[in-house]
C-alpha cells in the first residue's frame, strides 16, 4: 500500500483537455454533376434573395415587411398581424417539407439550399480565386507575413466585407423599400435601425460563412442533431460502397485491383479533401454530413481517371447497399409509411393554406369597447353604449364600408356610418349604438350579446362582401 502511494506520488501530475482545437479546413474545389446542381440552387437562391427587393409591384416592392405600419405585402397579398395564422401555416409548411424530403433523400436542404451552405460556398469561391486551390491556401497560411501575403489576404477580406454588407443591405431592403434605403445609405442618412440591421446581417454573414462555417452545421444548427430520427434504412443517403471499396490501397493507374487482392478505393483521400465538414465518408453515415456529394464527384473524377466504374461512392439506401438493389428496386420503396404520412400532411396543408387564402374576405375588423363609458342613459331614456373599431383594407384600392348592428331589439346607430378607406389602409372609428327604452325596460340588466355587420360597398353602393363580429350590450342596473 506504501508502495503504491509512493509511486503514484511520483508521477508527474498530466493535464488532459476535454476539447480538441479546432482544425482549419482547406476544402478542394471539385468538379461535377452535382457541384452544377449545388451551383444551379446557389444561383436561384440568390436571384430571388437579391431581386425581390426591387422588384415593383402595384408601385411598391413585391415582398415589403412594414413593421411600423404593421402591413405585410406579398405581391397581390396585403397582410396584417390579425393575419398570422398564415404565418404558422407557413412554419408548418416549412417543417413537414423538411421532413419529406429528408425521409427520402437526407439532408437536401443542407446540401444545397441552406443559406449556410449557400454563403459559405459564394465565399470560398472568393477564396480560391484570390488566395488559390487548397494546396495554395495552405502554403499561404503558412508562409510569414509579406506584402503579397498581406494583399491576399486584405483582398479577401474587403471582397467578403463587400458581400456581407450588399446582403445585409438586401435584407433591410425587405423592411424597408430598397430604392428609398439605396438613397438613404448614398446619403449618409440611414436610420439607426436600419443601419443596426445592415450591419448586423452582414456582420452575421460574413462570421458564418467566412470564418465559423462548418463550425455553424456540427455545433450550432440543432438539425444535425435529429436528423436521424428522419432516416430509415430506405432513406437516400451519401454511401461509401465498402463491399467493392476495400481493402483500400494505392496502385498503378490502369492496374486490376482484383489481381493485386485491393478494392476499388485507392486511397487518394480526395473524398475527405473536398469535404466542406471535413469528415471521411468511408467511414459511413456522420452526423457531420451535409449531403452536399462533393465526395461523389471528386470519387467519380478519381475513378473515370484511373478506369474504373465510377458509383463507389454515391447516393445510396442501406438496403439498397446491403442487399444490392438496383436503382428501380429503391424507388419502389419511396413510397413507405412515413413518407406517405409526411406527403399527406404537407398536402392538407397546403390545401388548406390555399383554399383559406382564396376565401379570405379581403377587409378585417377589431371592436373594442369603451372602457371609459361602458354604458350611459342619454335622451328620452335611450341606452348608449360606445365602441371603438378598427376597419383594414386589405386590399389596394380605395373601398367604402357601412356598419350596421343588430341582436337587440330597436338596436341603432344615432346616425348612419360609412367609412372609406384608402389602399392597405386601417382606421380606427368610434361607434355608439342605442337600444330604445322599451327594450331596456324590458330586458334584464347586464351584457347581452350582439354583432356588427360590417359591408364592403361595390362601385354602385351594393354590398359585395360582408363580415360579422361579436360583441356584447350592457344594460345598466
Amino acid at each position: 500500500m506504501n508502495t503504491a502511494t509512493s509511486t503514484a506520488a511520483a508521477d508527474p501530475a498530466e493535464t488532459v483537455s476535454l476539447y480538441a482545437a479546432h482544425a482549419k479546413i482547406y476544402a478542394r474545389a471539385v468538379k461535377g454533376r452535382y457541384v452544377q446542381w449545388r451551383w444551379a440552387a446557389v444561383w436561384l437562391t440568390q436571384i430571388v434573395f437579391y431581386g425581390l427587393p426591387w422588384l415593383n409591384w402595384n408601385g411598391r416592392p413585391a415582398v415589403l415587411f412594414e413593421l411600423a405600419s404593421r402591413r405585410f405585402y406579398i405581391f397581390d397579398l396585403v397582410l396584417y398581424p390579425q393575419d398570422f395564422i398564415y404565418l404558422t401555416a407557413l412554419l408548418l409548411l416549412a417543417a413537414y417539407s423538411l421532413f419529406f424530403f429528408t425521409a427520402v433523400a437526407g439532408r437536401l436542404w443542407c446540401g444545397y439550399a441552406c443559406p449556410q451552405t449557400v454563403y459559405s460556398e459564394i465565399f470560398m469561391w472568393i477564396e480560391r480565386r484570390i488566395e488559390g486551390d487548397r494546396p495554395q491556401r495552405m502554403k499561404l497560411d503558412a508562409a510569414p507575413w509579406s506584402p503579397a501575403k498581406l494583399a491576399r489576404k486584405g483582398g479577401k477580406q474587403l471582397a467578403w466585407i463587400s458581400v456581407a454588407l450588399w446582403t445585409g443591405f438586401t435584407f433591410a431592403g425587405y423592411f424597408t423599400p430598397i430604392r428609398e434605403l439605396a438613397t438613404a445609405t448614398m446619403a449618409l442618412n440611414l436610420g439607426p435601425w436600419q443601419t443596426f440591421w445592415v450591419l448586423f446581417y452582414g456582420f452575421a454573414t460574413w462570421g458564418n460563412a467566412g470564418f465559423m462555417r462548418e463550425q455553424v452545421c456540427k455545433y450550432m444548427c440543432p438539425y444535425a442533431r435529429f436528423q436521424s430520427a428522419m432516416f430509415d434504412r430506405d432513406t437516400l443517403i451519401i454511401s461509401y460502397d465498402t463491399k467493392r471499396g476495400e481493402p483500400r490501397g494505392a496502385r498503378l493507374r490502369k492496374s486490376d485491383p482484383a489481381a493485386a487482392a485491393q478494392g476499388a478505393c485507392v486511397d487518394c483521400g480526395l473524398c475527405v479533401q473536398v469535404c466542406p465538414t471535413g469528415i471521411d465518408i468511408r467511414k459511413g453515415l456522420q452526423y457531420e454530413c451535409i449531403g452536399c456529394a462533393a465526395c461523389v464527384d471528386a470519387c467519380d473524377g478519381m475513378m473515370t481517371r484511373i478506369g474504373q466504374p465510377t458509383g463507389l461512392v454515391r447516393y445510396d439506401t442501406l438496403n439498397g447497399m446491403e442487399q444490392g438493389l438496383s436503382p428501380a428496386d429503391r424507388m419502389k420503396r419511396v413510397l413507405r409509411p412515413r413518407v406517405l404520412v409526411y406527403g399527406a400532411v404537407l398536402l392538407l396543408i397546403t390545401a388548406a393554406v390555399g383554399v383559406s387564402l382564396a376565401m379570405r374576405t379581403p377587409f378585417k375588423v377589431d371592436i373594442v369597447r369603451d372602457r371609459s363609458t361602458l354604458a350611459r342613459l342619454v335622451e328620452d331614456g335611450w341606452v348608449e353604449n360606445v365602441y371603438r373599431l378598427q376597419v383594414m383594407n386589405a386590399t389596394e384600392a380605395t373601398q367604402r364600408y357601412t356598419v350596421q348592428a343588430a341582436g337587440l331589439d330597436g338596436i341603432v346607430l344615432p346616425a348612419p356610418l360609412t367609412l372609406e378607406l384608402g389602399p392597405a389602409e386601417a382606421r380606427w372609428a368610434v361607434v355608439s349604438l342605442r337600444v330604445p327604452p322599451q327594450t331596456a325596460a324590458a330586458v334584464p340588466s347586464g351584457a347581452h350579446p350582439i354583432s356588427f355587420a360590417i359591408a364592403q360597398l361595390d362601385a354602385a353602393g351594393a354590398t359585395a362582401r360582408s363580415l360579422h363580429e361579436k360583441s356584447t350590450f350592457i344594460l345598466p342596473r
